[in-house]
Formats: C-alpha cells, structure tokens, sequence
C-alpha cells in the first residue's frame, strides 16, 4: 500500500483499539528504493530485501523520497522490482516529498529528518510497539521523534568525517544527532569492525551504544546475472575492472598511475574498464572525471572510462574475460566490491587497506592488498594478481567465495541485531498467522 506524505494524517490514536495494533518496523531510506548510484543504495536495497523476509507479513513500514519517473536517479526496472518485493511482504510505502537542499547539507539532511520523523510517529501512533531504522547520513537526525515505545537503530554507512573531513559544521551535526540517539537509548549499527573503531573515536559514541551489523550480501547478489550489457571491444580478450563513484577518494586517479608505473616497466597490462560513474542527473562530465580521461590520454593507457552508472555494470563481474578486480579506495567504511567479486568468482581482487577492505581482502588468502594512495604499492599488488599462477588463483577464489558464506551473509546479520534489539518485531501476530492460513 502506498500512503504519500501530503495526505491528512490518519485518525487519532484513540481510534484504534489496542487488540488490533500490530508491531512495525519503519525504515528510512534516501537511495535504494527508486534506484543506485552507489554501493549505499546496493546496501539499502539488500537491508530491505533481508527484512521483508524476515519480519511477520504487514509489520513492515518503508519511508522514502519520492522520485519523478523522469529524474535520472529513477531506474524503473529496480523501482519496479522492489515495489513488489514489499508488496508481497504486505509493506506500507510512505512517500514523502522530495527536499531542495542536499541531502548531504545539513539542511537537506534536517528537512528530510523532519519529514521521515513526522511520518513514523504517525506509524507509530497506531503500533503496539515500534523499531524505527534511519539508514545512512541522511536520517541520522530522526532521535527527536522517538517515544518509549519506538526504539531506535541508525545505520551510517559512512561519515563525512571519512569524506569530507574539513567540513566541521557537518560532521558537528553528526555527531550531535548520534549523540542525541545513545542518550534516548538509540542504537548505532556499525557496518565493518573500521567503522566501529571510527565511530567511537572521531564521534565519541559510547561502545555500549554500537551494535554490529556487518556488511554483506543477500542471496539474489549471489545468482549469476540472467543478462549483462556489451563488453567494450578492447576489453573482450581480458580486462581489469574497477568501478565506484566518481570522487577522489575511490582512487581512481592513483589506479591510472600504478598503470603508468607497469608500462614503464614494460609490462603490458589488460585493458581496464573504469566505471568513474555519476547518476544521469549530471548532463557533463564532472571535472574529477574530466581529470581522469586526461590522464587516460596523457599516459596512453588502454582503458576504457564509462561515467553513467548503471546497475547492470556489475554483472561484469562474472564475465570469463575478466582477469582482476581493481577497489583502489583512500577511504573505504566497509567496501563490497570485493564481496560481489567473491561471490561472483571473479578474480583476483586487488584493494587497498583503507577501512573496511582490509577486513574482507587480505595478502594472499583472499586477494592482493596495497597502500592507500601510493600508486607504487598498488603497481606492486597488480603486478602479483596478473601474474599468479592458475591454481593460486582458484585457491584465492574460493576462499574469497568462503568468506561472503561464513561472514557476510546479510540476511543472516540483519536477522541478529532484529533479535536482538528488537526480537517483538519478529513474533507474528495472530492475525498475521490467521491470514497467512
């Protein structure tokens, strides 16, 4: 069912006799209901994915921005698919309208707050009891509309304290808003041991206050793709593959110069494909891929740029032509590219020890590691994965595969944090179960 925002609120508490309230778990999503432009909104869509199997049908509630059909942010094969996943979960979706300001501005992050908080306390209202979820930066502010029966998780996925270090102002609200949640008894779901470790030291949030939620992938990201869109030509006898947002703290300017480095040596790499990607939103190239496909012509590198995103660019992943998987980041909270690649069988993955890569990547047991930012390390780490032998290869791959099985299962995860701050959200009702026969 979908309820927009701009509607006249539903009646009065009153109205509705205790015997038929029903528990609810509200989620707060800005990227991954209409569409990706970033791993974030792979993430969100997955945490919605996990919960609306998990949860007793009708006990899940979804708040988002709406997107226009005809915005660039608005891919309708994924809005569609996620559409009657929740419908199926027998899901409320509530719209709400879309903000001016940024949603990574502090004021584009209080509007939207203020919009998604209003919205659950009338969800709420009507609820025997209630686990509201805010993920990500945008709805970290959502504290202020908590009551004694609603009980709080955020999930940041990462901080601009990791990406945007000198905006103090930002990173302020932040942790005033994180702050604001451990005092109501909110709980702070850290995606990656990293991000724990940044939590409590560059937002003083309490320890007590964290929960782990780790990072990972459902079993839909594990299925082989039932479609892929056309290698570049060059890339068809072997290619590197790297692909994230298009800023500089992707790396992928050091990757271009590690590449020089081997063709000064005289080592030929594979063509890469580096999907430096933006949302259609952006009619021109940004300068910082402007900056890219000039170093691409100045170093006369094989390579390929693609600057729109797509989701359909990960199936790549499981193309046989592929030779290694490139995640060059200077910072990084968690990282699933190599969690898709893992699962995948592609291989090997060459990453940086920034963050939360070195959790899932490590030196010659699940892929090849290198320096943040020094383009000679990852020269060195690329050279190591193009080179390895056959069988090292395989043996990388399928540890890589044991890792995603054992460790970063994401249903699994979210399922355990559910239980355990909030295991009345997973008892059916009895007229859930009613239905249900």
């Amino acid at each position: 069912m979908r309820i927009d925002h701009a509607t006249p609120p539903p009646p009065p508490t009153a109205a509705v006799p205790e015997a038929v309230r029903q528990p609810r778990v509200v989620v707060a999503l800005h990227e991954g209901f209409y569409g990706a432009a970033s791993g974030t909104g792979f993430s969100n869509r997955a945490f919605l994915t996990a919960l609306a199997r998990l949860l007793p049908p009708g006990h899940l509630s979804v708040i988002t921005p709406h997107v226009s059909e005809t915005a660039g942010a608005h891919d309708r094969r994924w809005a569609g698919e996620v559409q009657q996943m929740l419908r199926q979960a027998r899901a409320d979706v509530i719209t709400i309208p879309e903000v001016q300001a940024a949603p990574d501005s502090i004021h584009g992050s209080m509007q939207l707050c203020d919009l998604a908080g209003e919205a659950a306390v009338r969800v709420a209202d009507r609820a025997s009891r209630c686990l509201l979820i805010g993920l990500d930066i945008p709805f970290l502010g959502l504290a202020p509309y908590t009551s004694p029966t609603t009980d709080l998780l955020l999930v940041p996925r990462s901080t601009t304290a990791l990406t945007r270090p000198k905006d103090m102002s930002r990173v302020r609200w932040e942790r005033d808003a994180l702050r604001a949640a451990t005092v109501r008894g909110g709980r702070i779901g850290a995606i990656s041991s990293h991000m724990r470790g940044h939590l409590v030291v560059s937002y003083t949030v309490p320890r007590g206050s964290i929960v782990s939620v780790p990072n990972g992938l459902i079993r839909e990201e594990m299925a082989p793709p039932t479609s892929a869109p056309p290698l570049p030509f060059k890339a068809r006898a072997g290619f590197l593959l790297a692909m994230g947002r298009a800023v500089p703290t992707k790396g992928f300017d050091d990757l271009l110069e590690a590449l020089r480095f081997l063709k000064e040596r005289g080592f030929r790499a594979p063509h890469l494909v580096l999907a430096a990607v933006t949302s259609d939103e952006h009619e021109r190239p940004t300068s910082y891929q402007e900056d890219l496909a000039a170093r691409i012509r100045t170093y006369g590198l094989d390579a390929t740029l693609i600057t729109r995103f797509t989701p359909a660019i990960r199936a790549w992943l499981h193309n046989p032509a592929l030779r290694a998987v490139v995640v060059p980041s200077r910072e990084e909270p968690f990282g699933r590219i190599p969690l898709e690649a893992f699962a995948a069988g592609a291989g090997p993955v060459v990453a940086t020890t920034a963050g939360g890569l070195a959790q899932t990547v490590v030196e010659g047991e699940t892929g090849f590691t290198a320096a943040p930012r020094d383009a000679r390390s990852l020269a060195s780490a690329l050279h190591r994965a193009l080179t390895v032998l056959p069988r090292e290869r395989d043996r990388l791959r399928s540890a890589g595969a044991a890792l995603v099985r054992s460790r970063h299962d994401y249903e699994a995860s979210i399922g355990s944090v559910v239980e355990r701050i909030a295991p009345w959200a997973l008892v059916p009702t009895s007229s859930a179960v009613g239905r249900a026969r």
